[in-house]
């Protein structure tokens, strides 16, 4: 019977492989369409959308101001994400439980409500919305990834390697910039990468926490109100899914050559 249903796996994933990235793939095809009619046949091939994003003033704001946020809110997150990540690694102590629980609480609540959390508080002590509190909200999200991230790390390979680097004289701070940042390395790097990329992608939340500044995601999302511009906005789409898909998988490929090394190491 078993043997019988066996072929249920690979009809699933074939299934799930077309759901998830079909749709993606017609997106991509059709950036390159030479018509603002987004239906098959293709009128032609063309770049023209693609040069027109080097030309559009806006869309270049908006970008840089994208870029701003995911760097900085990345930088933060993978900080406070190894600093937590070595806490609950290499330290016991009364709450521990529960700090983790607490540390990891944005990424079980839903980003439109973390986004009107953080609205209401901002509001509340007066803090104006700006590209400032978009990186703050971002830093957030993604500081439990990257302490998960790094945690893995951490506990692949064994403390007695920093323990005997103390007991050689050198100091906890010494033992950290000699021994376990190296040894991290990768995992920060994957870290902030995967942060970078998800801080660039984010809709929900910086949708009410924007001001006047817009960012890539919520220029995106203003344009789909016009059919004539809808073509540059599925370009724009096409360059952000392609670019994800790097950050992504560079930062998956960092992450293992991480763990291969620490166990080659070993």
């Amino acid at each position: 019977m078993t043997r019988k249903l066996a072929w249920l796996g690979p009809l699933y994933y074939v299934l799930m492989a077309i759901f998830l990235y079909l749709p993606i793939l017609f997106l991509i095809v059709f950036s390159f369409n030479d018509s603002v009619v987004l239906a098959f046949p293709l009128k032609g091939f063309t770049l023209n959308w693609y040069k027109q994003l080097l030309h559009t003033p806006e869309l270049l704001t908006a970008l840089k101001n994208t870029i701003w946020v995911a760097i900085s809110s990345s930088f933060f997150a993978t900080l406070l994400g190894a600093m937590s990540a070595i806490v609950i690694a290499r330290y016991t102590f009364w709450g521990k439980r529960l700090f983790s629980s607490v540390a990891t609480f944005p990424m079980v609540i839903p980003y439109l409500v973390l986004g009107v959390a953080l609205l209401l508080l901002f509001n509340a002590v007066g803090i104006p919305l700006n590209l400032w509190t978009v990186a703050v909200g971002h830093v957030v999200i993604n500081t439990p990834y990257a302490m998960l991230i790094i945690g893995a790390r951490l506990a692949g390979f064994a403390p007695n390697l920093e323990e005997a680097s103390m007991d050689l004289g050198e100091t906890y701070w010494g033992t950290l910039r000699r021994v376990t940042i190296p040894i991290i390395m990768p995992s920060l790097i994957a870290a902030f990468l995967s942060s970078f990329s998800t801080s660039f992608d984010e809709f929900a939340l910086t949708f009410f926490l924007t001001g006047t500044d817009t960012t890539l995601p919520i220029y995106l999302y203003s344009q789909l109100r016009f059919p004539s511009r809808l073509p540059l906005a599925i370009t724009v789409a096409a360059v952000i899914i392609v670019v994800s898909s790097f950050f992504l998988m560079l930062s998956e490929w960092l992450r293992h050559w991480g763990e291969r090394s620490v166990a080659a190491g070993g």
